[in-house]
């Protein structure tokens, strides 16, 4: 489904192109035609949710996500082609199992600021990962969120991964699950299917990032799966 953007459309720059095609060659279509970011949110079982995760051309999940395991009522999926994460990601079981089979994308939006170029020493040794690039996705999502981009503010991974790939993928349905913030910006600490709740940190506008995905909705760029 194509989508209409706020954003000033130019051609593509060489560095979107590359990632584009980089994301596709994880995809099960050539070019995929459904792509599902699952987030972090606790849910209850949903058998056809998980197979409507899993029956997509490409899956994207976010830091500490949890993936369904064999046995378990089916809920949050078992497919993973895409990992979105940040150098301060508390890692799960999950995030890095068959990390050879999967790509990796690093969002730095803290580089724009004082986040150091730091590789944490428990990254797997022979894994590659490809960098977000923060003028090309960073910065453009904080004009749609009305945030300043000299303030140390930004958005949360999963708001991000939506845009990256609504903009690389823009004739694609995309769907995103598994996020809290829609339903509950004023939360403070975040709830995770995997690991402990986490605080809500102070860079995050959620109120701002709430009503920018309810407008994507809305216009038909995502399609927020409950």
């Amino acid at each position: 489904m194509t989508h209409s953007s706020t954003v000033e459309t130019t051609a593509p720059s060489s560095q979107r192109t590359v990632l584009r095609d980089l994301v596709a060659s994880y995809s099960r279509a050539a070019s995929p035609r459904t792509i599902t970011i699952v987030g972090n949110a606790p849910m209850a079982p949903d058998a056809a949710r998980a197979a409507v995760v899993d029956g997509s051309d490409l899956v994207v999940r976010a830091t500490s996500f949890a993936l369904d395991r064999p046995g378990d009522r089916p809920t949050l999926g078992s497919r993973c082609d895409v990992v979105v994460l940040h150098r301060g990601v508390i890692p799960s079981p999950f995030t890095f199992a068959g990390y050879r089979r999967r790509m990796y994308l690093v969002v730095e939006p803290g580089r724009l600021h004082w986040e150091p170029e730091a590789i944490p020493h428990w990254w797997p040794r022979d894994l590659g990962f490809v960098p977000v690039p923060n003028y090309e996705f960073t910065v453009p999502l904080l004009d749609l969120l009305g945030l300043d981009r000299e303030e140390a503010v930004w958005s949360t991974t999963g708001t991000l991964a939506a845009f990256v790939f609504t903009e690389l993928f823009p004739d694609a349905t995309v769907r995103l699950t598994g996020t809290s913030i829609v339903d509950d910006p004023d939360q403070t600490i975040f709830q995770h299917a995997w690991g402990d709740p986490v605080r809500v940190t102070a860079e995050h506008r959620l109120h701002a990032e709430s009503a920018l995905l309810r407008q994507w909705d809305a216009q038909g760029r995502i399609r927020l799966l409950s």
